[in-house]
């Protein structure tokens, strides 16, 4: 570290980006790349050589993420140039009865939990849907800042769901329950939870961004004498079974965040075909698509380093060293909270690696202090996948560039409101088991 600072100080630009975040008209390339440099900075990183970190940042997974939410932009250039997004924002309003932005709302949290259950990845399974919700979302005056809040809160609740999701897999293999057990006590009780607070900040958060944010140029309310041509028609059902084709088979082969880019590509050009244009026109409106949110791709490409010298620093480490005295006292409750929230604010990383290191950290105490594996899944599980609504980190960003919203704010009053529940929540179970 700089000056020989003490590893904790390594926390500075990731307190600085939380700050920086409140600015107004802050942006967030420009918070970012501030922080970046801070970063750098702090664990000696000579500036000059930051080419080489940022070429290796552009093989990460939050840049594959960013592609993905580029794509999935793309895909929505080629639904409105075909007019296929006005004939499902027309289908979904008028002959479903989708018409308020409470019940759009919910249809949205509802699509996204199930295709995130099914698929098993929060990315790929919003970069799905992002294209079809957002013509509906617009036309009924949804804010970019509440459907953000929406793909994170309840499509995040669907990786506690699946059978076969990543945190599901890990939280029975940690500690030997079943799918049913682990199910009952700890996720569903979670996402259930995280479904209602989502529902409820999503409606206030809708509140206090209307006429801040708004779908600029989107599709609106389709008029009363709307007939959809008969190449729309076609194109409508092509996207509509080509999705669905391409899902069921990403679903069969559990294809992950990297299979969205198939189902983004895919669905477009068939889409593209069937609705009349030709490939030159496709590749143009895609292109189109992905121009909207290059700053997006940027973003995560600066952010992967950024993540990675606060690590470098040893500033997670030196956390859960200075919190782990206090262990000894803790009661049952008490170590509950302690270890989710060291899970929550001491260990970052991917969630699968921070569940493993938090049984790894705390699995010795459980017998002391009586703590069941009914009860550890819970903390697990709250310590390793409550994290993202901590920090505006690849999760939190990702969902906001699929919403095209910039308004970091609302996701984090979001994500502390979810982290103050699940953490009672956890401390009012270890009462009972």
């Amino acid at each position: 570290m700089l000056f020989d600072l003490p590893p904790i100080a390594g926390l500075l630009p990731l307190l600085l980006y939380i700050v920086l975040s409140f600015r107004k008209n802050m942006h967030p390339i420009v918070n970012v790349l501030v922080c970046t440099i801070v970063g750098a900075v702090l664990v000696k990183q000579p500036l000059l050589e930051m080419g080489g970190v940022l070429a290796k940042s552009l093989g990460s997974f939050l840049a594959l993420v960013g592609f993905i939410i580029m794509l999935g932009s793309a895909l929505g250039v080629v639904l409105k140039k075909t007019g296929v997004a006005e004939n499902i924002v027309n289908i979904l309003m008028r002959k479903i009865g989708v018409n308020t932005q409470s019940r759009a709302i919910l249809a949205t949290m509802a699509c996204s939990v199930t295709l995130v259950t099914l698929l098993g990845t929060l990315a790929g399974a919003n970069a799905v849907i992002a294209p079809i919700v957002i013509p509906l979302v617009a036309a009924i005056g949804i804010t970019p800042s509440a459907l953000a809040a929406i793909f994170q809160g309840a499509g995040q609740a669907g990786l506690f769901i699946g059978p076969f999701t990543p945190p599901m897999v890990t939280l029975m293999e940690i500690t030997g329950l079943s799918y049913p057990q682990v199910l009952f006590t700890a996720g569903l009780p979670v996402a259930i939870l995280m479904w209602i607070i989502t529902f409820f900040m999503a409606r206030r958060i809708q509140k206090s961004t209307m006429g801040l944010y708004s779908y600029s140029g989107d599709v609106g309310l389709p008029p009363e004498t709307y007939q959809p041509s008969p190449k729309t028609v076609r194109a409508t059902w092509t996207f509509l079974g080509v999705l669905a084709l391409l899902v069921v088979y990403g679903i069969f082969r559990k294809g992950g965040a990297s299979y969205a880019i198939v189902v983004m590509l895919g669905t477009g050009i068939f889409t593209g075909l069937a609705g009349g244009l030709s490939l030159g026109e496709i590749c143009d409106g895609m292109m189109e698509g992905c121009g909207r949110l290059v700053w997006l791709f940027v973003l995560f490409v600066f952010f992967d380093p950024f993540l990675a010298f606060v690590e470098k620093s040893g500033a997670f480490n030196a956390l859960v060293d200075y919190l782990s005295p206090y262990i000894a006292t803790a009661g049952k409750t008490g170590f509950a909270l302690f270890s989710a929230l060291v899970g929550i604010f001491g260990i970052n990383g991917a969630a699968v690696a921070q569940a493993v290191m938090i049984d790894k950290l705390f699995r010795g105490f459980l017998d002391p202090f009586g703590i069941s594996m009914y009860l550890w899944a819970m903390i697990v599980l709250v310590g390793s996948q409550i994290t993202s609504f901590a920090y505006p980190g690849g999760d939190m960003i990702g969902q906001m560039g699929l919403a095209q919203s910039k308004d970091v704010t609302s996701m984090l009053k979001l994500g502390y409101v979810i982290i103050v529940a699940t953490l009672v929540m956890a401390v009012l179970v270890s009462s009972i088991f």
